[in-house]
């Protein structure tokens, strides 16, 4: 959907004859500037608003007419921090799933096809999201890939990126700043926050359980906002610190209900605080729906449903900037227009963005098509195929039973790996998983034919009794990533993603369960959000098939290579230590 430049709306509104091409009357504003709820038109002249209120004046012989009675009138919501290819889907498919629920502009740095197809590959999603109705603002990465020690990927993102990147107009600043990047001293990083100040760019965080001076020295550098909060008191500490918070609630990590208590318990006025969801699936979103839910569950912890409304819009817009453009339905921002019945339930019924009412009940009332895609994010998987003696943890301890380290992964806490000692035994030099005590083997192959790396490691948590899971989406390197209970069948798992181009496999007996076809980048597909919905579940139930009992099997493993999520991870150099940041050994020593 074309966007009219500032300029060709300027020279329109300053003609003493301009009128409205459409009029949305008789509705009810909710205008998040002032905390005001009243009746009032919305004249709308191309894709951006040109009056509210008495609009008689603007209405011609060709304006037509949108009837809104018995409907409040709520700007469009915005995703503070979204890496929407965590999806699995397309961004013309993204735009299908969140459009319809209200969610009319996101906040990504595309991370992930950066690492994939480098800035040509941003610049593919973006130029396909502007074809839709959704906006996507773009955060310049503050590095990629996010990792420490640095993994293997198909494009690094350093200072020669951001020279390029902080100069186009969609860039609303550097984006994902690890704190580790920061209090490390690493010179890139600081280097590219030096320049958003020369470029009048803010820096946003993600600082997960910072505290202490380490979060006074992170609040210093001049970072402005964060997503990474854990517990209400997390979430105030950062705040009381100077950085803007965004509360986030994923389709795993569900920390709303937790961390809104710095409103509803702490007092704390939210106009310094918005909504993200960081990562969705489509099955989650189709069931409980995306920004909307957050505002419906802030609304039944107690928040006013205005303010609820405030931190999905304006108070986004104005943590990132571009509340010029968006999260206000008031004259020159464009016009992102929601219709619903009651603010309390906030069932959204209609959608108008950029201008034109896109989708009604739940569902697109204009077609979208994706565009043909390059060879560039079709054939990016370019790794060798693997053999099972690849695939195990070797020693040099004389020893048939060694004490390991394992990765505990929980359901109390996504995401989140703790150590976990075992006994387990060696062959030939060769230290053994052990399904009965649920220590398995987790791989990580490196899939750009760089460095040609394999590591592997120990997890527990995922119980599998038989078989293997893998992944070729695996933030933030999208390596192929894989779990299983032999060698033989991760081998299995790892060819048959690496033979298709990209996906999500589930095996047993070498035989595939279920698949799910990723050829875009190895990380998205254009397939219809209901129908990844479908195969989102499939993959999860073949996983518990094999014994899997966590809440959803693959969300919880594509997350085991990011470094920045204490206490352990793995990457292509291996097992990761997220407090010293450094590559250690699995095998501590003999039994």
């Amino acid at each position: 959907m074309r966007i009219m430049s500032y300029d060709e709306f300027l020279e329109k509104v300053v003609s003493r004859e301009v009128k409205a091409d459409k009029v949305v009357k008789n509705g009810v504003l909710v205008n998040v500037l002032t905390e005001e709820i009243y009746e009032a038109d919305v004249a709308i002249l191309g894709d951006r608003i040109l009056a509210i209120g008495d609009v008689g004046d603007f209405i011609g012989a060709g304006t037509g007419f949108i009837d809104a009675s018995g409907y409040y009138l709520v700007p469009g919501l915005i995703d503070g921090h979204i890496h929407l290819e965590c999806s699995k889907l397309s961004v013309t498919m993204f735009a299908k799933l969140v459009v319809p629920r209200g969610t009319t502009s996101v906040v990504s740095g595309l991370d992930q096809i950066y690492v994939v197809a480098g800035l040509e590959g941003v610049k593919e999603f973006l130029k396909e999201a502007w074809r839709t109705p959704l906006k996507v603002f773009w955060g310049a990465p503050s590095k990629l890939p996010y990792t420490i020690p640095a993994s293997t990927v198909g494009f690094n993102f350093g200072m020669r990126e951001h020279r390029v990147g902080q100069r186009w107009p969609i860039c609303v600043g550097v984006w994902e700043t690890v704190k580790e990047f920061v209090l490390e001293g690493d010179k890139g990083v600081l280097s590219a926050m030096k320049l958003a100040r020369r470029n009048r760019l803010p820096v946003y965080g993600c600082a997960p359980m910072a505290s202490g001076s380490k979060l006074s020295r992170y609040a210093a550098s001049g970072v402005r906002a964060d997503h990474e909060s854990y517990s209400a008191e997390e979430t105030l500490q950062k705040l009381r610190n100077g950085i803007l918070a965004m509360i986030r609630e994923s389709s795993v990590a569900h920390f709303l209900k937790e961390n809104i208590k710095v409103i509803t318990e702490k007092g704390i006025d939210p106009r310094r605080i918005a909504f993200c969801t960081d990562d969705v699936t489509s099955s989650d979103v189709l069931s409980r729906g995306h920004l909307d839910n957050l505002v419906r569950m802030a609304i039944e912890e107690g928040v006013d449903p205005v303010k609820a409304v405030e931190m999905a819009s304006i108070n986004c817009a104005e943590i990132y900037r571009i509340d010029h453009v968006v999260g206000s339905i008031t004259p020159g921002r464009i016009a992102d227009i929601l219709m619903v019945r009651s603010l309390e339930r906030f069932a959204v019924e209609k959608v108008i963005a950029n201008g034109e009412l896109v989708a009604s009940n739940g569902r697109m009332t204009i077609p979208l098509s994706p565009p043909k895609r390059k060879r560039l994010l079709t054939n990016s998987i370019k790794c060798r195929k693997v053999k099972p003696d690849e695939l195990v943890v070797r020693t040099n301890v004389k020893s048939d039973r060694v004490r390991v380290l394992s990765m505990k992964v929980s359901e109390e806490v996504p995401f989140v790996r703790k150590r976990r000692d075992a006994i387990l035994s060696v062959r030939d030099g060769v230290v053994l998983p052990d399904v009965e005590q649920d220590v398995l083997y987790v791989a990580v192959v490196e899939r750009y034919h760089r460095a040609g790396r394999k590591a592997v490691a120990f997890i527990s948590g995922f119980q599998l009794r038989e078989g293997a899971m893998a992944s070729s989406t695996s933030p933030d390197d999208n390596n192929i990533l894989c779990i299983g209970t032999s060698p033989q069948e991760m081998t299995h798992a790892i060819n048959y993603i690496i033979d298709r181009q990209g996906g999500q496999v589930v095996v047993r007996g070498g035989e595939v369960m279920e698949f799910l076809h990723l050829p875009i980048g190895g990380i998205v597909a254009d397939i219809e959000p209901e129908k990844m919905a479908e195969m989102e579940s499939k993959l999860d139930d073949a996983a518990r098939q094999l014994g899997c009992s966590l809440p959803s099997p693959f969300m919880y493993m594509i997350f085991l290579s990011i470094t920045a999520i204490p206490d352990y991870a793995i990457t292509d150099k291996g097992l990761i230590d997220c407090n010293t940041l450094k590559v250690i050994d699995p095998v501590i020593g003999p039994a």
